[in-house]
């Protein structure tokens, strides 16, 4: 009975809804609101309801010849009739480069296929919660599919039958392309470009060229847009990076220890899978079966060498190139987000591997907002969009994309030009709408920096290994509080993080970190008043002293209930060696302090500390917004290391000792975090 009125309420709301549903030349509904109002419903409605066309034919395993000879293979998804025809209309084309195999968008659209389950499945995984229990992480990840993440990630066969195109590739050496995988670099983007400008040719093609697809995906597109392709006309990346050393790869110098070796594991497995098509018929690729065997394990020898060679003379010159901020390898993962120049939608989250990146994108993009979109989930990596599709929450990312297109592409005035343009879920709180963020933030947004000092003065609030205070204002404390490296960090917020949210759903680790915190030091501030908005990037500068030639330190910037539960906010990295700014690309607050001290994060830039010296720490914070409650307190987290999320290569390992580190409270080298604040806090 349930779903029989939220069907018919959809019928409803598809006929009152129907002028904007067609694209006529009608005003667009008012935009309101985090949900979008009467647009936000409209595009609901239009991604729900029913499509131009019946059908769907795909071309499987087309080739694609790229400009050095190599041979890509995509799947091409055309609108058709009741018959299975494709339509003689040229149409949008919306392009999608993945490593994971086509292979697994085929199979996830096959069970969309079966008439009726998507939306029922849709409906199921909304309806799955397991709040309040400890796997509560459970109901984050069903949610996400619940909205909409599947069809971002494969593909979205509304999309298809509304009177779009859409490309599926395997992106080069991996899938049932040929070639070696070059992740992210020069030769795979220009493939990229290459793409988009055969996609704009075909006969199907009316020669405007989307991209979609998340992660891996998503910085795929953020790459081809920087490179201007004239037929690119918009993108709606989900989860991606810009700066890829810093974001996942090894932020602050500590290499991505789980995630990495997962990951690239599970790509080069997927790369050998064959078309079983063309094998069953005798026509294997014998390139394809060539390539593969030239080039079995990509990069994951590279990752064996940085772990198992001890002299940094004696590494893998690969390993250098990822970790020397002037190679030409180094260089392509870097981006430049100022260069693109299209419409762009950036959804991210204040818990996903590229944080650090995905508001700087938004910021750094050059078109006016309303032209570039931000939404920001209380979210890691693989539950995306798991806090949409509700009466005020966002819609669902499928729709958000559909109504991009549409825009975009199509030239349809649905109103999501006026949409955000920075659409943000406070951790702490509630979604909110707002004109920009951090740096791009109005005055009247905007939250002033300033300094909470690092005491010595017990807090009475924390079972830490040393529980502090955090002070509004300069305190004469002296004391050197020592912390050693651990593994309580295995049960945290940056654990579930680095695994791209899968171990979120062992509640008590991912969001209250007071297990962690039993070898942690602790500083933590009196209750705030009133209601306290943390928004914006977020820097701490430790005065510190190591027992060896290096140190790997992390902080986190918690929220801390009345109950105690300590929930992570934000969190940053840094090898104590690899402390050298690059001003060029840091920012700072009006009181002088950085805001985002961005590392060099390069070898040939190391510089090893003299053992029981003080060496001042600049670490960087991903952006975030948060709410404290009244009676809350901010507490900064300090550990001698991050296991697993990062662990340094082995030279550098070796360097620490792993011997206990040192933060030394001295009035004349305060230790602080410059904090981003508005609202009544008492400090």
């Amino acid at each position: 009975m349930k779903y029989a009125l939220q069907a018919a309420a959809g019928v409803v709301a598809a006929t009152l809804l129907a002028p904007f549903l067609s694209g006529t030349a009608v005003a667009a509904p008012p935009v309101a609101g985090p949900d979008g109002g009467w647009a936000g419903a409209a595009w609901t409605a239009t991604e729900d309801g029913p499509q131009q066309f019946p059908n769907i034919h795909i071309d499987w395993d087309v080739p694609i010849t790229m400009s050095d000879g190599t041979v890509l293979k995509g799947n091409v998804y055309r609108p058709a009739d009741a018959a299975g025809r494709p339509i003689a209309v040229r149409e949008p084309t919306i392009v999608n480069m993945t490593p994971y195999t086509k292979l697994v968008s085929a199979i996830a659209d096959q069970a969309e296929s079966i008439p009726g389950l998507s939306d029922s499945l849709l409906r199921l995984f909304r309806e799955i919660d397991l709040s309040g229990t400890p796997l509560s992480g459970i109901t984050d990840l069903t949610k996400a599919f619940g909205g909409g993440e599947l069809r971002n990630f494969g593909v979205d066969r509304k999309l298809v039958e509304s009177g779009y195109t859409q490309v599926v590739v395997d992106v080069r050496g991996t899938g049932f392309s040929q070639g070696d995988w070059d992740m992210l670099r020069q030769r795979e983007q220009q493939d990229t470009v290459e793409v988009i400008d055969w996609a704009s040719k075909q006969s199907w093609s009316d020669g405007k060229v989307g991209m979609n697809g998340i992660s891996y995906s998503g910085i795929n597109q953020v790459q081809a847009a920087q490179q201007h392709p004239p037929a690119l006309k918009a993108i709606f990346p989900i989860v991606p990076g810009s700066d890829l050393v810093d974001d996942v790869l090894a932020p602050g110098g500590g290499f991505g220890f789980n995630f990495i070796p997962l990951w690239l594991g599970a790509i080069n497995a997927l790369k050998w899978v064959p078309d079983l098509h063309s094998l069953a018929a005798g026509q294997l690729d014998t390139k394809w079966l060539t390539d593969r065997i030239d080039d079995p394990l990509t990069y994951m020898d590279v990752l064996a060498n940085a772990y198992t060679t001890p002299r940094m003379q004696d590494l893998d010159p690969r390993v250098k190139q990822m970790l020397t901020d002037t190679s030409v390898a180094r260089k392509a993962w870097l981006g430049d987000p100022s260069r693109i120049r299209i419409p762009t939608f950036v959804v991210g989250g204040w818990h996903d591997l590229f944080t650090y990146s995905e508001s700087k994108i938004y910021n750094q993009i050059s078109v006016p907002p309303g032209q570039k979109q931000l939404l920001m989930g209380n979210t890691y990596h693989a539950n995306s969009g798991s806090e949409g599709g509700k009466p005020g929450l966002p819609p669902r990312l499928d729709v958000l994309q559909r109504a991009w297109f549409d825009k975009w592409l199509k030239g349809i005035d649905n109103g999501i030009d006026s949409y955000g343009p920075v659409t943000l879920r406070r951790q702490g709180g509630g979604w909110i709408t707002q004109g920009g963020f951090g740096p791009s933030a109005p005055a009247e947004e905007a939250a002033r920096y300033r300094r909470m000092y690092l005491s010595a003065n017990r807090s009475g609030t924390a079972n830490s290994l040393y529980d502090g205070s955090l002070t509004g204002g300069p305190n004469r404390d002296i004391a050197r509080l020592t912390v050693a490296p651990g593994l309580t960090t295995l049960c945290s917020n940056d654990a579930a993080q680095a695994t791209a949210g899968v171990l979120s759903i062992i509640n008590g680790c991912a969001k209250d970190s007071r297990v962690a915190e039993t070898n942690a030091l602790t500083f933590t501030s009196a209750p705030v008043l009133g209601e306290t908005t943390l928004s914006g990037p977020i820097a701490v500068r430790l005065n510190t002293v190591q027992d060896a030639a290096d140190g790997y330190w992390t902080v986190t910037v918690n929220d801390v209930a009345p109950d105690g539960r300590s929930t992570v906010l934000s969190s940053g990295q840094l090898m104590a060696s690899l402390r050298q700014v690059d001003d060029a690309h840091s920012s700072r607050s009006a009181n002088g302090d950085y805001t985002d001290p961005r590392p060099y994060t390069s070898l040939d830039r190391r510089q090893p500390t003299v053992p029981g010296q003080p060496t001042t720490l600049d670490i960087a914070l991903p952006a975030t917004q948060a709410v404290l409650a009244p009676g809350h307190r901010l507490r900064v987290d300090v550990f001698a290391g991050n296991f697993p999320k990062g662990l340094p290569i082995l030279p550098m390992l070796l360097d620490t000792g792993l011997k206990p580190e040192h933060v030394q409270l001295d009035p004349n080298r305060p230790s602080f975090v410059n904090i981003p604040a508005r609202g009544e806090s008492g400090w």
